[in-house]
């Protein structure tokens, strides 16, 4: 019996013993989330923290933003060389063309005058082997057959000779032209690249600074003069304040002559923007400034740091006398004029003004003397 038992099936348990779904629905979804919030703080043991990139620091964006300037004035001063050098071809097509123009139009008279020749000597007993040549297309020809002419007549010879001289100077100024047609083209594209150059880094260094205040961005300003002037033992001077005395570290006396006109125009600009490749009025770059101001003292120097530098005597930096140009960096690629006192007047970057400040804020690398 009791073996029969043990195979008879097992009860359903009672009705009211049914398990209610919604108590266990409940019990399912606290453990769920019971589960993947422990899950998740499992990871976190052993999963690495991710972090936020740091905001990087005044002092960083600062070193940052001047080693952009940096690259973007020396693409300033090739855009500049490239843009003189690119209007200079500009002038010298447009007056070959202009020439061009004018040997034609003469050319041609001188030709229609051997047409009028030539139709008199057709009615009389038809055109010379002289003049057939003469009037085709072919001036080459003509030069290694100019001997027929002798057997020409002397008006008709004059004409000849003007004709064919007029063709050789025309054809070698149009090659002339095509060629410096063709270097401008060349220098056309490499301005704009030295643009684009500029465009690039100035842009990047406005990126930086967007991520400054605005009491952070005017900080970036100032400390970098007054660090240079405690390095170097002196009070900072404020760059849009003038030198009671212009002199320079060794007690010379002020600026006379052209030296002291280049310095009364430098100050004239303060307060101006800086542009690159600005030659003034209202604006200018660093060698734009420097070269505007010796003009205005009848002295004239190349658009560039990179010729300026080789346009005067070089002196030493011990021998600095107000009205000298001063250059920095191993690139020679910034110029400011020198006042004295340690201190000169120059265009410093987009967004700085024309100002007074140190030579020692920027790597010395020489100077020279304007006569």
């Amino acid at each position: 019996m009791a073996s029969h038992a043990s195979h008879n099936p097992p009860r359903r348990p009672a009705a009211h013993r049914k398990p209610r779904p919604g108590l266990f629905a409940g019990l399912r979804a606290g453990r769920t989330v019971a589960t993947v919030a422990g899950a998740a703080a499992a990871a976190g043991v052993f999963a690495p923290a991710v972090h936020a990139e740091p905001r990087p620091s005044s002092e960083q964006v600062r070193a940052q933003v001047d080693e952009l300037y940096r690259q973007a004035e020396q693409a300033t001063q090739r855009y500049d060389g490239a843009r003189e050098q690119t209007d200079a071809l500009q002038q010298q097509v447009t007056a070959l063309q202009d020439e061009l123009a004018r040997k034609t139009a003469a050319m041609e008279s001188t030709r229609a005058r051997l047409g009028d020749l030539a139709a008199e000597q057709y009615r009389s007993a038809g055109l010379s082997p002289a003049m057939r040549l003469a009037l085709s297309d072919d001036p080459q020809q003509f030069l290694q057959r100019a001997g027929m002419l002798d057997q020409a007549g002397a008006i008709e010879r004059q004409a000849l000779e003007q004709y064919g001289s007029q063709r050789l100077v025309l054809d070698t100024r149009t090659a002339e032209a095509q060629q410096r047609l063709d270097d401008l083209a060349r220098h056309q594209r490499e301005l704009a690249a030295e643009k684009a150059t500029v465009q690039d880094r100035l842009a990047r260094a406005q990126a930086l600074l967007a991520q400054l205040s605005a009491d952070e961005r005017a900080a970036l300003e100032r400390p970098a003069a007054d660090r240079a002037s405690r390095g170097a033992g002196r009070p900072a001077l404020d760059p849009g304040t003038t030198p009671t005395v212009a002199t320079g570290p060794t007690g010379q006396a002020p600026a006379s002559g052209r030296a002291a006109a280049a310095l009364a125009f430098a100050r004239a600009q303060l307060g101006k923007p800086y542009v690159w490749g600005a030659t003034g009025p209202d604006s200018y770059d660093c060698s734009g400034l420097v070269q505007a101001a010796w003009a205005a003292a009848g002295v004239g120097l190349p658009r560039t740091t990179y010729a300026q530098i080789d346009a005067a005597p070089r002196i030493a930096r011990g021998e600095l006398r107000p009205g000298d140009l001063v250059f920095f960096y191993s690139g020679v690629s910034h110029v400011g004029l020198y006042t004295g006192d340690g201190q000169m007047i120059h265009a410093p970057h987009p967004g700085a003004p024309v100002r007074y400040e140190s030579v020692d804020v920027m790597p010395f690398a020489g100077a020279v003397r304007p006569a």
